[in-house]
């Protein structure tokens, strides 16, 4: 008994040290106070203040489309990646998926240093990217994101029981319309899992995003880490509610989407 409670205590320990600075980040943002951490009252004001502030607004639209093309990219690039490990047996394979598998451990610092590098480099032969900026920073979000898809995506076809695709075969099906029928939608939620882990990877990323971006291409992080330097200000506080209620939607329907699949 005594056993049972003290877990149950380390648990409620737990969740409150996650989730109630979360809370309490939410409750200021709507404090009438410049000040972060004095309540003074309730108030709008400083939504408004972020809806004016063109700087956050532009960033967070900037960040927002970077991270979709990084992810549409990521999942297209990993999902190939990912059938090419877990279903092919050529020459190099080792080799190749310790190639994938790199961006997972390397740090960031040396992954962006090498980007950096290599896109001066390319910018120099060929005169392509002109410069660095929104296009730079989406190939270097892709490059590191395509090996987390990979990975997702060979652990559910590994898992994927090919008996349901031969008898499709043994049926008279083409290969594609085997893909397209059987294995696609069986790995659909994995492939759905890379894109959001990639989209989220992307629009939190900031010391690949520093190294490969240029002038006129802050992204969110950027313009977050830089105003820290002079202090938080309450428009944050806004800025990182919204963020967190576009994740509990997104959240929110991925159950209700789960919910329907289960009938």
């Amino acid at each position: 008994m005594r056993r049972g409670r003290g877990l149950a205590a380390a648990l409620l320990f737990g969740y409150a040290f996650l989730y109630l600075p979360i809370l309490l980040l939410v409750a200021f943002s709507f404090n009438d106070s410049r000040l972060v951490t004095v309540w003074s009252g309730f108030s709008l004001r400083w939504y408004v203040a972020l809806w004016n502030n063109s700087r956050l607004v532009e960033a967070a639209l900037l960040s927002l489309r970077i991270a979709a093309v990084a992810a549409t990219g990521a999942l297209i690039l990993g999902t190939l990646s990912g059938f090419a490990l877990a279903r092919m047996r050529f020459s190099g394979r080792n080799l190749f998926g310790a190639m994938v598998a790199a961006p997972l451990v390397m740090p960031e610092v040396i992954t962006g240093l090498s980007l950096l590098l290599l896109f001066v480099a390319m910018d120099q032969a060929f005169g392509w990217p002109a410069g660095r900026g929104a296009d730079t920073i989406a190939i270097a979000h892709t490059t590191v994101a395509t090996a987390y898809v990979a990975v997702v995506v060979t652990s559910r076809l590994a898992d994927l029981d090919g008996a349901l695709e031969e008898a499709a075969l043994d049926l008279g099906a083409r290969p594609w319309k085997v893909f397209v029928l059987i294995t696609l939608p069986i790995i659909a939620p994995a492939l759905a899992s890379g894109w959001l882990l990639a989209f989220t990877l992307s629009l939190d990323d900031l010391v690949i995003a520093s190294f490969v971006s240029g002038p006129g291409a802050s992204t969110l992080p950027m313009v977050v880490f830089s105003s820290l330097r002079l202090g938080l200000t309450p428009e944050l506080n806004a800025l990182a509610s919204l963020i967190i209620l576009l994740v509990v939607v997104v959240l929110a329907a991925a159950w209700r989407l789960a919910r329907f699949r289960r009938g």
